[in-house]
Parts: structure tokens; C-alpha cells; sequence
């Protein structure tokens, strides 16, 4: 099947402009536009017009209802930068609008062999004036501040002047609605202009942030494939361009826009760099730039193959997925992977645990590199980590964000915000995970180490011995319905796989003092006897001490128009009740399933299972999976249609506020990890293959240990090729095998 994926007659009410926004953005993991209709909408149509920058903020305030120490009382928020996406037609004076005339076609189309998106319109102008429209957009993989747009305008039933308005703005604000909280509550002004620059070539301007005292500048050209006329009005922090010419019936204009963002996190002379890179840019023939993009996806979808066979809908859906995490994933240390990717404002462009527990785990089968890379922002924020302990009360090491852009905490709310101390436990697990899979021991002892040092000396200044045991309280899990509690079992047995790898790697690396002798001791004690909650009539894993006292939460008499409960409950309310937000001691079983007996982890499902609202788009793959891993294959099903589907074929209702990211790298994990039953672990790697009843067959590659690995299934049993490297031992259904060539089982 080709990795296209194509609407006709799309809509134009004002939900499916915004659903379309998101689905078609463009992004290459540096900057991010928002696919919004080229010449704008009417005042009462609502529309996110957006162009980002990854890693690029300000500093706004947070206002707390009481001036308690340590509460986060400033938060960091993307920002969107400019427009220059906007170009509006003129028709010998007629304005083109699909809200006026005729729309006869209306085609959006996403390329992801290819790289660009396309929306081709036919329409009828009031006054009888038929022509076609299409613009196609590409943000570069292989040169990243570039955003090239394509417009070509052909009549179809006359012959007469065509006028193009191109805007090139700085004038721009972020998106606020003071009823969304995932997006800003207020009105701001971000962005104050510094430079503005326009002549024949090129048009300038450069940005500064009002506070963090950021700079950021673009550069647009344009190249016209007729002869034209273009006349420049420079006004405010903006620059357009009127572009005129004659078309002939069927004669066809091409006016190719090149943008080129710059910022001065990467770049001091960001100015200076935008113009050298137009420069650039502009000398190479536009097929290059094409050709370019489409070479960088060949390598892409070859490395990262995974195949759906017989369900033509769920592997378009996975095959979405795995494009927009490419879009979204930051390609430097500067930054990371933020909870809406770089299709909106959600969360105010905010990096969570999702990166380290959702996505890295993909990008380490396919791109290990990639996972080296986000494992290395953790690395460059690491002493706003240590600040941030110092502020929470702690005399040593070093604790994460939950929420963050450039390091700071950016949570505003504590129960569920900084006190997810597993945040550590997340990016320990992250790091042993890539050393796993990749046995990079260099990159240990250069970065990896230095966070795990400092983030295990946090559980031993925030643990407590009792009885034996070593615990850890006031915390909060996974689960955001439960906050504040003694030993929750997610952040105990992570904290317990963190600090036994840290001792481990001391020993590896042969001692370099990357921490006391005395204080790996205390690391390999306190992991040794970690308290992990059990409870015997049960047979399960509490979530906590004091889950199980709570009354249970009867999901089945809740009305549906009561979902998401944080919408219509009280905290309090729900923090006294079992009831659970997402995955949490089903996650911990999912990453560590050697830490409890498959019969634990079995009854653990089934407890969890009754109780969970999956009222977080995080939640569904994770029970999908631990459901393959249990041989439920009905349920394992169920949970995995419902994560591969939500953004494109929005069954959440959401997607116009931007996509999930997470839920992306979810629905990749529940296949490969679910499905294809893959684990590794210090022992190696293991497959355990299934088949959904509902399916024909599938495949996927991945990597490990510099080795790409093609696995197969079918009706027949399941073929594992080894496509490059040596031979490797891997443990398939639990046996050990050495593979050379191809493996088969029937």
C-alpha cells in the first residue's frame, strides 16, 4: 500500500478546518506550520494559525491562589513565530474564499513517501470565473529551517489578470482560550520586533521574546514561473508582496515561496544564518529539494517498517503514526518531543514522561541515534534538574520536570505535576533501555551516567528505611486520579531497576568515580530491598498503600456524558475513590515484567482493567499490549483499534487541538512490543509473536545492536530474517536461538 493518504470533499465547517489543521501540518522535528487554508478564513470561522519552533519560548506568569515557597509561579510556553503560509488570490479584483462562490473539488492529500502535503481546490468565483488552486508544502528533513510552499493557479474558463498576496508577518500572537486548559488562558504578546528588511531578493524580519530574551528570524523569497509584475508594502513587523500577471485559459503559474526559520538558541547570529541559508537555498534547482526529501524517507521507511496486512484502515493509521513522530521528534539536544508534536499549542508545547516511556522506545528499534539524541537534551538540562531539587527540599541529586521547555518546572499544579518524581525513574529506564538495545557503553559513560548518578542520589535523599525495606512516599504515579501517596508501586519498582543499573554500570565502566564507594553501596542496598506493595488475597500489586482502602468507583453506572472525569469530579473526590486515570501498576508490569510472576501480573490486569477510564490517550495501548502478553487476544485487539485510530480518523473528537504524540509511539509499541511480543533485556532479545484473528498477517524491522532484524507473521507461523550484521542470539517463545540467515517457526 502506498504511504498516502487522501480526502476528497473535505468539509469546510469550522471543527473540520481545525481537524484538517492538525492532520496536514507540516513539521521536521524544528519548525512546525499548521496547515491552514492559504488565504485565511472569515472572523466568525475559527482557525489555529501557527508556525513553531522546537525548543523556542518565552517566560509567562503563572499565578497561584496562594504565594506558597516553591510553587512554579513563571512556566515557559511555545511560541508561534510568524506567518508566512498566508497567500490570497485575486481574480481581476474577485478575492478568492471557498465560503463565497462554488467549491467544486476539494482534495487534501498527505504524501509520506514523498514528504510534502497537497490541497487542490476547484472553484467558481460569484461572477462565474472557474479555476483550480493547488498548493503543496514541504518542511525539509534533510535542510530543517527550510518551509517551501508551491502555489500554482490555472484557469479553466477564462483568461485575465491574476493578482498573488503574499504576507511575510511577524505580527503574530499565540492561540488562548480561557476554557481549554491545555492551551494559554490569556492573551500575550510574545514577540517584539527587532529588524525588518525587504528588497527584490528577500524579505527580513527578526524577532526578540519580551523576558527570555530569545531571537528568532525569517527569511521568505519568491520565485514566479511567468513573467509578472510585484509591488512590496512594508508595514508594522510585516512584509507583502503583490504579485501580478496575465494567465491565458489553461495556462498554468507557479509561485514557489521559500521560508527559512532561525533561532539563537542554535545559532547567536541567527540573522546572519537565515540569509546565508536562503541564499543557499535558492541556487538549488527546486527538484533537488524534492528529490532530497524523498531519499531521506526511502532510508526512513526502510529502516522503520512496519506492515499491517489485511486491515487496510489500522495500517494506514500506524503508518500516520510513525510519519508524524518522525515530524515531531526534536533533531538536536536543544530539544525534544512535545505532548502535541509541532501541530499546535497544546500544553503549551511542553515535554512530559511521554517522550522517555511512549516514543523513545520506538525510535530505539528504528533510529537509535534519534533516541541517543532526545536522551542527550536530558543531558544538557541536567543542572536545571539539580536546581530544581534544591527547590523542592532536596540536599543532593538531581529531579526532573514534569512539565518543561528549556528545564524548568512548568506544572502548576503539584499533586499531579511535580510530585510524578518517576519523571526519574523514566529517563533512567530510558537510558538503560538504549544501552540494551544498542550496548553503546561510550555514550554510558559520557552522558548516561552522569544523569543516572544524580538522579538515584534523589531516591536516597527523599527515600526512607523502615522495617527493612526501603520506601518511598508522597508521590504520585502514572495515574493522575490518584496523587500523593506512600510507595506507589510504578515509581518503587522504576526507582528499584534505576539504582541497581547505576551500581551496574559503576562496575562496567570500571569505577571512575562518578559517585562515593559508600554511595553505590546505599544504591545497590536500597535497590535490594525496595518495598514493593503486594497484597496476598488479591494476589496483585496494590497501586499504593492506601489504593485498596478506597471506595471502588462503579464505572459501568457512571453516565458517559460524565468522561473525562476530571471534567466533571472534584480531585479530592476522585483522589478517595479506585478509580484510575490510565495504566499505572499495568504499565510497571508492561516495563519490568520480570519484577512479579506472570500470575500477579495477570490478576494485577484484571483488577486494573475494571477501574481504568483510559481517560488519557496513553492508556489504551499499554493495556493492549500487557493483554498480548497474557494471551488475551480479543482484548489485546480492542485496546490497539481504539489507540491507532484517534488522530486520524479522530475518534476522540480532539485532533483539532493537535495530535498525540504519545498515543502515536503507543499504538507503534502495542504492535511490536503487543503483537510481535518484543522485549529487551539484559539476557537479550525476545520475540513472542501473536496474530489478531482480524488480520492476514504483518512485519516490521527493527534494530538492535547494529543489527536490522525483519520479523514476519502469518496464518503460517512467523520468519525472522537477519538483514544486516553478523549473527545474533535472540530467544524466540523462550527458546535461545543463533541467528545467521532466516529463522521460521510454525
Amino acid at each position: 500500500m502506498k504511504k498516502i493518504y487522501q480526502v476528497d470533499n473535505v468539509p469546510i465547517s469550522g471543527e473540520e478546518i481545525l481537524v484538517q489543521e492538525s492532520i496536514f501540518h507540516n513539521a521536521n522535528g524544528y519548525i512546525g506550520v499548521r496547515n491552514c487554508l492559504e488565504e485565511g478564513v472569515p472572523e466568525e470561522v475559527r482557525s489555529v494559525r501557527g508556525s513553531y519552533i522546537n525548543g523556542f519560548y518565552d517566560f509567562s506568569a503563572m499565578n497561584q491562589a496562594e504565594k506558597l515557597y516553591g510553587l512554579v509561579e513563571e512556566k515557559q510556553t511555545i511560541l508561534n513565530v510568524a506567518d508566512t503560509q498566508t497567500i490570497r488570490l485575486y481574480l481581476d479584483g474577485e478575492e478568492f474564499s471557498v465560503f463565497e462562490g462554488t467549491l467544486e473539488k476539494n482534495r487534501r492529500t498527505l504524501n509520506m513517501e514523498e514528504g510534502w502535503t497537497e490541497r487542490t481546490v476547484v472553484w467558481t468565483s460569484p461572477k462565474g470565473k472557474k479555476l483550480e488552486i493547488c498548493c503543496r508544502r514541504m518542511t525539509s528533513f534533510v535542510r530543517l529551517p527550510l518551509f517551501l510552499m508551491r502555489y500554482c493557479v490555472k484557469p479553466l474558463n477564462f483568461s485575465g489578470a491574476v493578482m498573488l498576496e503574499s504576507l511575510h508577518s511577524g505580527d503574530v500572537e499565540n492561540y488562548y482560550n480561557p476554557e481549554d486548559p491545555r492551551v494559554a488562558g490569556e492573551r500575550r504578546n510574545y514577540l517584539e520586533p527587532v529588524y525588518r528588511f525587504a528588497d527584490a531578493e528577500m524579505s527580513l524580519l527578526e524577532t526578540q521574546t519580551v523576558k527570555s530574551g530569545l531571537r528568532m528570524c525569517t527569511a521568505v523569497h519568491h520565485r514566479v514561473s511567468v513573467p509578472y509584475k510585484m509591488q512590496t508594502e512594508e508595514k508594522g513587523h510585516g512584509v507583502t508582496r503583490k504579485i501580478s500577471f496575465d494567465l491565458q485559459q489553461g495556462q498554468e503559474a507557479v509561485l514557489y515561496k521559500y521560508t527559512v526559520f532561525t533561532d539563537s538558541i542554535r545559532n547567536g547570529r541567527c540573522r546572519e544564518e537565515a540569509v546565508d541559508c536562503l541564499r543557499e537555498l535558492t541556487q538549488l534547482p527546486v527538484e533537488m529539494l524534492y528529490k532530497e526529501q524523498k531519499e531521506y524517507l526511502d532510508s526512513y521507511w526502510e529502516k522503520a517498517l512496519l506492515e499491517i496486512l489485511g486491515d487496510d484502515e489500522q495500517n494506514r493509521a500506524v503508518c500516520y503514526n510513525m510519519y508524524e513522530l518522525l515530524q515531531s521528534v526534536g533533531k538536536d539536544e536543544h530539544c525534544n518531543i512535545a505532548a502535541k508534536g509541532l501541530s499546535g499549542e497544546g500544553y503549551e508545547g511542553h515535554y512530559f514522561w511521554d517522550t522517555e516511556m511512549y516514543i523513545e522506545p520506538y525510535f530505539l528499534l528504528t533510529d537509535p541515534d534519534m533516541a541517543k539524541s532526545l536522551i542527550s537534551y536530558r543531558h544538557s538540562t541536567l543542572e536545571q534538574a539539580k536546581e530544581n531539587a534544591v527547590l523542592l527540599g532536596h540536599k543532593k541529586g538531581a529531579l526532573y520536570p514534569w512539565r518543561t521547555i528549556m528545564g524548568r518546572e512548568c506544572s502548576g499544579y503539584f499533586p499531579s505535576g511535580s510530585a510524578a518524581y518517576h519523571i526519574n525513574g523514566d529517563i533512567a529506564y530510558s537510558i538503560i533501555a538504549y544501552y540494551l538495545a544498542t550496548k553503546d557503553l561510550e555514550f554510558i559513560r559520557e552522558k548516561g551516567m552522569e544523569i543516572l548518578v544524580e538522579t538515584a542520589r534523589l531516591w536516597m535523599d527523599m527515600g526512607a528505611w523502615h522495617e527493612g525495606s526501603f520506601r518511598i512516599n508522597e508521590v504520585t504515579g502514572p495515574d493522575e486520579y490518584t496523587c500523593m501517596v506512600n510507595n506507589n508501586y510504578y515509581t518503587n519498582v522504576l526507582a528499584k531497576h534505576h539504582l541497581y543499573w547505576t551500581a551496574r554500570f559503576d562496575e562496567m565502566l570500571g569505577g571512575q568515580d562518578f559517585a562515593e564507594r559508600e554511595e553505590l553501596k546505599e544504591f545497590w542496598e536500597a535497590s535490594r530491598h525496595m518495598y514493593l506493595p503486594y497484597e496476598e488475597k488479591l494476589g496483585i500489586n496494590p497501586q499504593d498503600d492506601s489504593f485498596l482502602e478506597k471506595k471502588l468507583w462503579n464505572l459501568s453506572e457512571t453516565p458517559k456524558d460524565k468522561f473525562p472525569l476530571l471534567l466533571h469530579y472534584h480531585p479530592l473526590y476522585l483522589y478517595r475513590h479506585q478509580v484510575c486515570k490510565q495504566a499505572d501498576v499495568v504499565m510497571a508490569h508492561f516495563i519490568l515484567e520480570d519484577m512479579q510472576s506472570l500470575e500477579t501480573i495477570r490478576k494485577s490486569f484484571l483488577y486494573y482493567e475494571k477501574i481504568t477510564t483510559h481517560d488519557s490517550s496513553l492508556s489504551t495501548a499499554v493495556f493492549s499490549i500487557m493483554a498480548s502478553r497474557l494471551g488475551m487476544e480479543e482484548k489485546a485487539y480492542h485496546y490497539f483499534g481504539d489507540s491507532a485510530k484517534l488522530d486520524l480518523f479522530d475518534t476522540h473528537h480532539n485532533t483539532k487541538d493537535g495530535i498525540h504524540t504519545a498515543n502515536m509511539g503507543g499504538s507503534y509499541m502495542a504492535v511490536v512490543y503487543g503483537f510481535g511480543g518484543v522485549r529487551i533485556k539484559e539476557e537479550g532479545l525476545f520475540l513472542a509473536p501473536s496474530l489478531p484473528r482480524a488480520w492476514e498477517g504483518y512485519r516490521f524491522k527493527i534494530c538492535y545492536e547494529g543489527r536490522r532484524i525483519l520479523t514476519e507473521v502469518s496464518r503460517e507461523g512467523c520468519r525472522i530474517m537477519l538483514e544486516k550484521g553478523g549473527p545474533v542470539k535472540l530467544h524466540l517463545y523462550g527458546k535461545e536461538y543463533l541467528l545467521e540467515g532466516c529463522l521460521e517457526q510454525q
